[in-house]
Formats: C-alpha cells, sequence, structure tokens
C-alpha cells in the first residue's frame, strides 16, 4: 500500500518512542474525523457540498481508509499479543477486555467501509440520494457509539495496564513495529522528535 500522509494538525507530544501515549493520540484522531464526517453527513444530508465540507469529508475518508486500519494493526498485531503474554492482576483485568476490543475493531471495520463508499459516492457524483444519505448518518452513529465505549476501555484500563506490565524493551518493540508499518525508520524519526505527525 503506498504511504500516504493525512494533515493530522499540529504535531503531538508523544512519539513512537511512547507508543501507548501515540495509540492514545490515534483516538483523539478518530474522534475529530468521526466528528468531521457526522457533522457533514447531518448537515448536508446529501446535498451538494461546499469546499470546506468536501475537505472534511474527503480528509476523513482519507483518514478511515489508510491510517486507522494501521491503528488496528498497532493494537491487535504489536500491543495485544504482549498483553495476552504478561503476567499479574492487572494485565489480567485488560486481558478480560481484550476479545471485547477486538470484536469493536471487526464491527467497526464492517461500517466503516459501507460509510466510506457511500461518502466516495458523494464525493464523485456531487450528492447523494435520501436513502444512502440516510444511511450514511446512521451508519456514522453506530461508529461513534462504538468509538465512545471501545476508547473508553483502551484509554482507561489496557493502556494504563500495558504501561505498567510491559517492560521499556517490549514498548520499544512496539514503537518500532508501529514505525514499521508506516515505512519508516525507528531510530530516525525518534532522533528527530517524529512522532503523531507521521501516523497518517
Amino acid at each position: 500500500m503506498p504511504r500516504v500522509f493525512v494533515n493530522l494538525g499540529p504535531p503531538r507530544e508523544s512519539g513512537f518512542d511512547r507508543p501507548l501515549g501515540l495509540l492514545s493520540d490515534c483516538h483523539r484522531r478518530i474522534e475529530s474525523f468521526l466528528g468531521d464526517m457526522r457533522r457533514v453527513a447531518i448537515e448536508r444530508r446529501g446535498r451538494a457540498l461546499s469546499e470546506d465540507d468536501r475537505g472534511l469529508l474527503t480528509g476523513a475518508v482519507r483518514y478511515f481508509t489508510v491510517a486507522a486500519p494501521r491503528h488496528t494493526a498497532d493494537e491487535e498485531e504489536s500491543l495485544f499479543p504482549r498483553l495476552r503474554a504478561a503476567e499479574g492482576p492487572q494485565a489480567e483485568h485488560a486481558l478480560a477486555e481484550l476479545r471485547r476490543l477486538e470484536d469493536d475493531h471487526d464491527r467497526a471495520d464492517a461500517c466503516h467501509a459501507e460509510a466510506n463508499a457511500l461518502a466516495e459516492r458523494w464525493l464523485s457524483a456531487g450528492m447523494l440520494g435520501e436513502p444512502d444519505a440516510q444511511r450514511l448518518i446512521e451508519l456514522l452513529k453506530v461508529l461513534d457509539g462504538i468509538y465512545r465505549e471501545h476508547i473508553a476501555v483502551e484509554d482507561g484500563t489496557v493502556f494504563p495496564a500495558a504501561g505498567a506490565v510491559l517492560d521499556a524493551g517490549q514498548l520499544e518493540a512496539i514503537g518500532r513495529e508501529m514505525a514499521s508499518r508506516r515505512g519508516l525508520d525507528f531510530d530516525r524519526v525518534t532522533a528527530r522528535g517524529v512522532g503523531g505527525q507521521q501516523m497518517g
């Protein structure tokens, strides 16, 4: 997949050398892009898009098509397996949530596939029929509900537990894998203090 970078606003404090913070920063982006997408869908309801709304919708679709799947892989392929291998009561508490979180990812992926297709049709045709416009609003409402609960569990339970039970070497390995997924060299970007702004 070609590297596509999304304009993510000002740099965050977290870098690949602080992967748990970077994962949480990604949640703020998910909330922001989903909020943009919902606002445009609700306000325009399939009608012709203004230039600003077109830009917001294009950015959101690009984020959820390219960047968000990498965030899911960061969790399911890098973080969750290490948590499953960890021991102690904090790890056990977090482990109880992992199956549900993976189910959330599957549900969100299905909703995004349909929502992104509808949004791309809207961007391409300039208009979206009433049934499709209403369906897009419904899908984005479902996604909002999924993410509200999902993010609360990860930011409030899973990431703190990971910070407590994973050692520095494990956290660095997660950060290296996250950088690699984006075609970036961990040592180079961490030496330059590069992190969240490269998460697209």
